[in-house]
């Protein structure tokens, strides 16, 4: 990964398969959590005029719909979605591999369900074909925490650089003060620090 700092104006956001079905099999980390975090970055790419991608795969099948507090967030990059056949590599459906190469830009930032299986192989290919790449680890998740931990390491090998979604859109922001800053704090406290646990 090169040491630029990811924008609005430099970055894509790509979320994939955040299907009911494929949520259910998450055990590494909290879905009220995940859920959150997905919307908090739909909301941030919508808020500031970031490119947002979304694909499902199968949804006719056992993996189901996009949940549905994602739909209502970002509807237009809903009713736009890639819907794949069954590939498990995104980067290797041609339809999305075109989404993401027609927005023209070099900085991609990827949340999944699951990171060990259809985050990992993207993200990974994503790399090899010269994009930097950044997963939020915290709006993915895995089966088991050894599968998420395994697939993590496994991209930080390829150069993948690991975030969360606090992080996330604070390197976004830069400045709180600004006006995509004003803006993505107001999505940070409206999804996220508002509605953390104690």
């Amino acid at each position: 990964m090169t040491n630029n700092t990811f924008s609005p104006s430099n970055a894509t956001l790509l979320l994939i398969d955040h299907q009911v079905g494929t949520l259910g099999w998450v055990k590494s980390n909290s879905l009220d959590e995940i859920k959150r975090h997905t919307v908090a970055l739909a909301r941030s790419a919508i808020v500031t005029g970031m490119p947002l991608i979304l694909t499902s795969s199968q949804e006719d099948q056992v993996q189901g719909p996009l949940f549905d507090e994602l739909i209502d967030a970002a509807p237009e990059a809903y009713a736009s979605r890639v819907q794949r056949a069954g590939i498990v590599d995104a980067m290797k459906d041609a339809n999305f591999a075109n989404a993401v190469s027609a927005t023209g830009r070099n900085n991609l930032i990827i949340a999944g369900i699951t990171t060990d299986v259809c985050v990992v192989y993207p993200a990974i290919t994503a790399v090899q074909a010269g994009y930097n790449v950044q997963v939020v680890v915290d709006g993915s998740g895995s089966p088991t925490t050894l599968a998420d931990e395994t697939a993590l390491r496994r991209m930080e090998s390829h150069g993948i650089t690991l975030t969360t979604t606090n992080q996330l859109i604070a390197e976004l922001a830069q400045d709180w003060s600004s006006d995509n800053g004003q803006k993505l704090m107001q999505v940070l406290f409206e999804e996220v620090l508002s509605k953390q646990g104690g």
